[in-house]
């Protein structure tokens, strides 16, 4: 069959276009980028936010001799409109303005300093890597639909796959046949196995009988999807108990991990989705998605306050191999850069 051939069987089958879209995105990597250090990703993908950022701070402070309570709240706005966050905004402006009081004067370049170094203590250290356990490590994905979840999920799959590690996916958002057709897109494309079953199953059952399959064959790591859309809050943590305490079961203190996803540009909204999912269970890390395609950047800062919880991981790009480790000191210098 020649190649349009092949094309048009693709979109004639509706399966086979969604993994002819997720081959697009993979393929969108040019050598050029490839050959960029992760810290480059960073600072290409930090562009929109310290753009937006510096801009509305170099407004706020320009031909000012002094700092004084106007001043204040002219940053203050710029904080708050860079997606940090009211209450992390007020952190920074309340210490800002003891500064200013004892040192009578901040100029432009000290300010930047003072800011630097605030936000540092602002967020939580990064994550460590995956420890190492003789059962295999388990990490529960949780998010809403539409943040990047399912492509998350896989392109940690390649991370760990590239480190040597045997991975198993399991497809326990049985409320959409999309999630469950991707993810296995997802794990033939990257060479992983992946446990399902059919529309409507009991997402704790998947759960189960994938980190059962996962312990009897050595793998080494287990990531479980699930349900980024249940009817309300309380639905929602029913189901994650459930799903925690039957993986619970087979292997001890599983899930090791609760990954949050959320989808850096959307600003707010992000954090609104942060406080609903760490009421409905324990999340223990976040991973930001689209971080490269939003001035939104800031809103890493205040989830990381907000809520105590350490970015594992941030998506800086498209391409499978765009979803990096988080470094804090990395994302701060290539904000400040």
């Amino acid at each position: 069959m020649g190649i349009f051939g092949k094309v048009k069987g693709l979109f004639n089958d509706k399966d086979k276009s969604k993994e002819f879209a997720i081959n697009k995105v993979d393929n969108s990597d040019s050598k050029d980028k490839n050959l960029l250090s992760d810290k480059q990703k960073l600072g290409e993908g930090l562009k929109k936010t310290k753009k937006s950022f510096f801009e509305k701070l170099a407004k706020t402070v320009a031909g000012k001799s002094v700092i004084d309570d106007s001043v204040l709240d002219d940053i203050e706005e710029a904080l708050i409109a860079s997606d940090i966050g009211v209450e992390t905004t007020l952190k920074i402006i309340e210490k800002l303005e003891s500064r200013v009081k004892k040192e009578n004067y901040l100029n432009s370049n000290e300010l930047n300093s003072f800011l630097k170094e605030e936000i540092g203590t602002l967020i939580k250290d990064s994550c460590q890597s995956i420890p190492n356990i003789s059962d295999p490590y388990v990490i529960m994905v949780v998010g809403v639909n539409g943040v990047g979840k399912t492509t998350t999920i896989g392109k940690l799959a390649n991370k760990f796959k590239s480190q040597g590690k045997k991975v198993v996916l399991g497809a326990a958002d049985t409320f959409r046949a999309a999630a469950v057709d991707q993810l296995v897109i997802w794990a033939e494309r990257v060479g992983v196995e992946i446990v399902k079953q059919d529309m409507g199953s009991d997402p704790a059952s998947v759960a189960f009988d994938t980190v059962q399959s996962a312990k009897a064959n050595g793998a080494d790591v287990v990531i479980i999807d699930t349900a980024g859309r249940l009817h309300n809050n309380v639905n929602l943590m029913r189901e994650l108990a459930k799903i925690r305490n039957v993986m619970g079961k087979v292997i001890d203190e599983s899930p090791h991990d609760v990954m949050l996803v959320l989808d850096a540009s959307t600003g707010q909204n992000a954090i609104e989705q942060a406080k609903q999912f760490t009421a409905a269970t324990d999340v223990s890390s976040i991973a930001l998605t689209k971080l490269d395609g939003t001035a939104k950047g800031g809103v890493v800062i205040g989830i990381s306050d907000q809520f105590k919880i350490p970015v594992r991981y941030i998506g800086v790009g498209e391409g499978i191999n765009d979803l990096q480790e988080f470094n804090k000191q990395d994302f701060i210098d290539s904000i400040f850069s």
